[in-house]
């Protein structure tokens, strides 16, 4: 198991990958569409190899001051144990587990209600270290 990056909510995709792109030096690395509409792009830093994921939602809610955390995302090796796990230390369970692109998903709540992404890479079938969906 293991963080793997944080996921922010931005109100313009391109001004926020200017920003951590020429701002910060941060890299492009992927990007997609998520099944709901949003647009994810995930963003590297070439030192450490930390991964920041920069999430635009056109059809949500108007953006306020203080959405900025969108989700922390988490590989796991065995999901179903992890979810059980979670809630049994206080998690609300927000999106039950789904597969998508041959990558098994969840979104829960910690106690504090900030969401927690977990994935569970398939290594033999070739899946994305990180998938974001919506």
């Amino acid at each position: 198991m293991g963080l793997e990056y944080t996921g922010i909510r931005v109100r313009d995709l391109a001004r926020s990958r200017r920003f951590y792109t020429e701002g910060l030096g941060l890299r492009p690395v992927a990007s997609g569409r998520m099944a709901a509409g949003g647009v994810w792009e995930e963003l590297e830093d070439p030192e450490t190899h930390a991964r920041l994921e920069l999430n635009f939602y056109p059809d949500e809610p108007p953006y306020r001051e203080g959405d900025e955390l969108d989700h922390l995302g988490f590989r796991v090796d065995d999901l179903s144990a992890t979810v059980d796990r979670l809630v049994r230390l206080g998690a609300k369970v927000r999106i039950p587990p789904f597969e998508d692109a041959g990558v098994r998903l969840a979104f829960l709540a910690d106690p504090d209600g900030a969401w927690v992404e977990l994935y569970e890479r398939r290594e033999a079938e070739g899946a994305p270290t990180s998938q974001s969906v919506d």
